[in-house]
């Protein structure tokens, strides 16, 4: 058996697919880990005299936690490569499914199994998939969401599959649900990804926004029963006939779902892989921010749940061309939704491709894509560039409907990123950022970036600081697929000169992830869906390296829907006021079930807590007996 090395020996397929593979070298694993090490170094120099407390660390608990998922990728990723949405990977999403106060996480694959993943407490997991039910072996899934529809009190499921059908769980109770898809309507077969609750319209049931890609497979089918991609999937939004509407789905209780796209007004036909909502005009109605991975973002303001209007240009005249991630939240603390968006697509370009084997190579993958429209693409391509960020965007809320575009100013820029997830890692009130990264196959390796919050002035890296990179311990990489070079794969490219079984290597790369406390000691860790890998399961040491204060607010609605999405909640502390949004957004492909997580900084307790629900009630709950715990607030009737 002799093993191919396929960053060094093969061309590296970027997604300047106009016009197939360009031709770079990779670097070796040598230069890699030099390159790790140096970052490492500049991380160390970089952060002496900054403020933001860092003196924590994590360390990824996958052999001790009990988990043996591992995401399987469709041939499309691997042997037969095609740049086609395939490689956007799959989704995690979190809920405490049998109401036991621990967390539990659901991973979604596209061979083989979903898994279901039962915490029963000091970051340990059980695999109860068959007797939930949730399995959906070889549906070619890509995301999770987790929202209590039937407002029963437990956390239901979503799973999205890439022409499979979608399916949707209601929780029995004990962790065990039943597929209840057709008669609750919403059997729709496509290219979907992820989907977004939320209560548009303000009756107290959550609504459902499925967001669908465009059409990139053919009929034709693959191993494990995968629609193969089409050889021109990333030319597919300028083929009106390759566009899939994404569908708003309105909760008409008893468990059924209508669609209401067309009513609404809501018929977007973006190349979407996510949304996100928040009130942005103040009126008490969820507005709607919808990704295009190939185009132009839609911002929708709701008209009283009656209707949706498109008022993008108004309030951001320039969007990311190649979307992935989104996120609302208030990174500075003003008390208002800012709102920050990954961009991979446009990483994609020539010029971001090359690998520069200097220390200079951080310095562009830091930096706006400027090579974007002198190389590969065009205009046509583009559909105009004019009105377009390439890169990262984070909209700071100036007030008033004003937004602006400080991404280069606070520091999130960074290479191929995929979700975003936010939390406060270090409970200084103030929420960081972890950034899913890296292509994997046909790719060098690219690093998850941890972006931690100083005051909310700027964001400092600190990924290598805190020991989530390289990540998985030191593990760079691994074995893709093997090839039978004298058999069955004689005729793949990587064959040339081969014989036998011959595996195939590629670095790793993160796609989604979730920042919540698995093993409830107080601080927030992180659990990811690698891509064609086995998870991350990244726990944190700060509540035993420092003194934590920190509040846990879990939401009960009962005019509101139950979960209470939707809601913001604002927790006063030390003299300071810490604002967040209740979307349930955990990170990309992922829409989970769970608590608030309030950092308090240098105050003991929390002073008082606002809550302003769905339905317009404002709930002041003043010096709130709980201290470094689960508050639950349930909505006054």
């Amino acid at each position: 058996m002799r093993l191919l090395d396929f960053p060094k020996l093969w061309l590296l397929m970027g997604l300047c697919f106009l016009a197939f593979p360009s031709v770079h070298a990779q670097p070796t694993d040598a230069e890699t880990r030099q390159m790790l090490k140096d970052r490492g170094k500049r991380q160390m120099g970089a952060i002496q005299g900054r403020s933001v407390q860092h003196n924590f660390h994590f360390t990824d608990r996958f052999a001790d936690s009990g988990i043996t998922f591992q995401h399987r990728a469709v041939e499309d990723c691997g042997k037969t490569y095609k740049p086609v949405h395939y490689d956007h990977g799959n989704g995690v999403a979190v809920a405490d499914v049998d109401n036991d106060g621990l967390t539990d996480v659901y991973f979604t694959t596209q061979l083989g199994t979903n898994e279901l993943w039962r915490n029963f407490g000091g970051g340990r997991f059980e695999n109860i998939t068959i007797q939930a039910g949730v399995g959906l072996p070889d549906q070619i899934a890509v995301a999770a969401s987790f929202a209590d529809i039937d407002n029963d009190g437990d956390a239901d499921l979503f799973v999205t599959t890439v022409r499979h059908g979608n399916h949707l769980f209601e929780n029995r109770g004990g962790g065990r649900f039943r597929d209840i898809t057709i008669s609750a309507g919403v059997n729709y077969s496509g290219h979907s990804s992820s989907a977004v609750f939320f209560d548009f319209d303000n009756d107290g049931l959550l609504d459902l926004f499925l967001c669908n890609v465009g059409v990139y497979t053919s009929d034709s089918k693959g191993p494990g029963g995968f629609y193969r991609g089409l050889a021109d999937a990333f030319q597919g939004h300028l083929l009106p006939a390759r566009r899939e509407h994404s569908i708003l789905y309105r909760n008409k209780g008893g468990q059924q779902f209508e669609d209401v796209s067309e009513k609404t007004g809501l018929r977007d036909g973006s190349w979407t892989g996510d949304a996100a909502f928040a009130d942005l005009n103040g009126d008490g109605f969820l507005d709607l921010y919808v990704l295009n991975m190939q185009g132009d973002n839609r911002y929708y303001e709701n008209q009283a749940g009656k209707r949706f209007i498109d008022k993008t240009a108004a309030h951001f005249p320039k969007t990311p061309w190649g979307a992935m991630g989104i996120k609302f939240f208030d990174y500075d603390q003003d008390g208002a939704m800012d709102l920050l968006i990954t961009d991979m697509h446009s990483d994609m370009t020539d010029a971001q491709i090359q690998v520069s084997k200097t220390t200079g190579t951080l310095d562009f993958e830091r930096s706006k894509s400027e090579a974007w429209c002198t190389t590969r693409w065009t205009e046509t391509y583009l559909q105009g560039s004019s009105n377009n960020i390439f890169g990262n965007a984070l909209f700071q809320n100036r007030g008033k409907g004003q937004f602006a575009e400080v991404s280069n100013e606070a520091g999130v820029e960074n290479l191929w990123p995929w979700g975003v997830s936010v939390g406060d890692l270090n409970a200084d009130g103030y929420e960081d950022i972890f950034i899913t990264a890296g292509m994997g196959f046909g790719f060098r390796y690219a690093v998850n970036s941890v972006l931690l919050n100083e005051a909310g002035k700027e964001f400092v890296n600190a990924e290598f600081l805190l020991g989530l990179e390289p990540r998985a311990q030191g593990r760079i990489k691994k074995v893709a697929f093997t090839l039978d070079c004298s058999g069955a794969d004689q005729s793949n490219r990587l064959c040339q000169g081969q014989s036998g079984l011959v595996p195939v290597f590629e670095f790793l790369s993160s796609r989604s992830s979730a920042m919540v406390d698995l093993d409830n000691d107080g601080d927030l860790d992180i659990i990811t869906n690698e891509m064609n890998d086995r998870p991350q399961v990244l726990l944190s040491s700060l509540a035993a390296s420092a003194k934590v204060q920190f509040l846990k607010i879990k939401l009960a609605g009962t005019k509101s829907n139950r979960d209470g999405l939707g809601a913001l909640v604002k927790v006063r502390a030390g003299g300071r006021t810490f604002t967040q949004l209740h979307d349930g957004k955990s990170g990309y492909f992922g829409h989970s079930s769970l608590p608030l997580y309030f950092g308090l900084g240098n105050a003991e307790r929390a002073e008082a807590v606002e809550v302003v629900w769905p339905s317009g009630a404002r709930q002041i709950l003043d010096s709130p007996n709980v201290r470094n715990g689960m508050l639950v607030i349930e909505e006054a009737k």
